[in-house]
């Protein structure tokens, strides 16, 4: 019996956009924190030792964090790869710029260090803040495009068609969507310093992740009632062959105002995943007004975990509408790789991903504990 048989192609698929979804949402809470750390970094860092301390609480772990983006991005471009080439033809210039603030991060967290002078640190600090605003800014950004459709279309040689601008990506339902995935990246960082800083830097953490929690719950709800009435979401018309040979051209597909909420009305039960997103950050809000600092960053990642899983969940079966051709949408049923593909990467994410969850657990069990300005200034190794 041939390996790839034990599982169907309509299997694999859902397997590999969960898989997907999981990556997604590891990067967002990991490199989440990493990001919020460093916005936040120049506000309730007052001194240079303070700002020395906050890039130390994420000085062990934000280069291992980058690793699910990378796999994040690796999946999407060999299990989905019409989804990659449509995504990043479209998206190419926001893209850029998130990568250059990817790029721009290590290279002022490292450069900082170099001189003692005061004027040299506080520019690469604008740096460092300004690089860590840009990439969930423009996630959230790309996100809000997404829900409303791409506006590209294939051809009968199945040649992808992108009419858009960058300016276009800039629209108010995006521009909300973008302020969504920053307040929560910003309540993400607060919690991480609040747990990971020594009690005065912590304060001020807490105070600026429980603004960006309420300020979370307030435009994440707005987003949806925007979702909900204002938003032509997309839906499969008949039945679709979900072992197929991938070709978005065959299906029929419609539009309507509120139609990202079909799925949320036919199972009731994933209305968990907004709840977590709206819940998880109130229950962060009030922890952190305890001092409950650990407990906070938790229920903060619940929140991160529902917001995203939201998106997913909701827009289920499409990964990237069209709004130029609806019928060019690119869905979990007609855009992946082949079958045999999707079986060899299954088996190697197998083998790879618990040793990096294990490699991961293990590095955070080892670093616990806060950094405090004595802990800096005795390690000559530190940032």
């Amino acid at each position: 019996m041939n390996p790839v048989d034990l599982l169907d192609y309509s299997t694999l698929r859902l397997i590999w956009w969960v898989l997907m979804g999981v990556l997604l949402i590891g990067f967002a809470l990991t490199d989440g924190f990493d990001l919020g750390s460093l916005i936040l970094m120049p506000i309730i860092g007052r001194s240079d030792a303070e700002r020395r301390v906050i890039i130390n609480a994420i000085g062990p772990v934000w280069e291992g964090n980058q690793v699910w983006l990378i796999l994040g991005a690796g999946a999407i471009f060999a299990a989905w790869p019409m989804v990659y080439a449509t995504a990043f033809s479209g998206l190419y210039p926001a893209m850029i710029l998130i990568l250059a603030g990817l790029v721009l991060r290590p290279v002022s967290i490292i450069y900082r260090s170099k001189l003692q002078d005061r004027f040299w640190r506080a520019c690469w600090d604008r740096v460092m803040q300004f690089a860590s605003l840009v990439p969930p800014l423009l996630f959230g950004v790309a996100i809000g495009n997404v829900l409303q459709g791409l506006p590209f279309s294939y051809d009968f040689t199945m040649r992808m068609i992108y009419t858009g601008h960058f300016l276009d990506l800039l629209n108010p339902f995006a521009l909300l969507t973008g302020c969504v995935a920053l307040a929560m990246t910003i309540m993400h960082g607060g919690a991480w310093l609040a747990v990971k800083c020594e009690e005065t830097i912590a304060f001020r953490a807490r105070i600026a992740s429980f603004a960006a929690a309420l300020c979370l719950i307030a435009l994440f709800a707005g987003a949806g009632v925007w979702t909900a009435l204002g938003i032509k979401g997309f839906a499969i018309i008949g039945a679709v062959a979900q072992d197929a040979a991938s070709n978005p051209m065959t299906k029929s597909v419609s539009r309507s105002i509120g139609g990202w909420l079909a799925n949320y009305g036919a199972h009731p039960w994933l209305m968990a995943a907004p709840s977590l997103g709206v819940f998880g950050a109130a229950a962060a809000a009030y922890l952190l007004t305890r001092g409950d600092d650990r407990a906070a960053l938790g229920a903060s990642a619940l929140s991160v975990f529902g917001v995203v899983a939201t998106v997913g969940v909701g827009m289920f079966p499409f990964i990237l509408p069209s709004s130029l051709d609806p019928r060019s949408s690119l869905t979990v049923w007609d855009a992946s790789s082949s079958k045999s593909t999707l079986f060899t990467m299954l088996v190697a994410t197998c083998l790879i991903l618990p040793a990096i969850l294990a490699y991961t657990a293990f590095i955070y069990r080892v670093l616990r504990g806060r950094v405090s300005k004595e802990d800096v200034e005795a390690d000559h190794g530190s940032y």
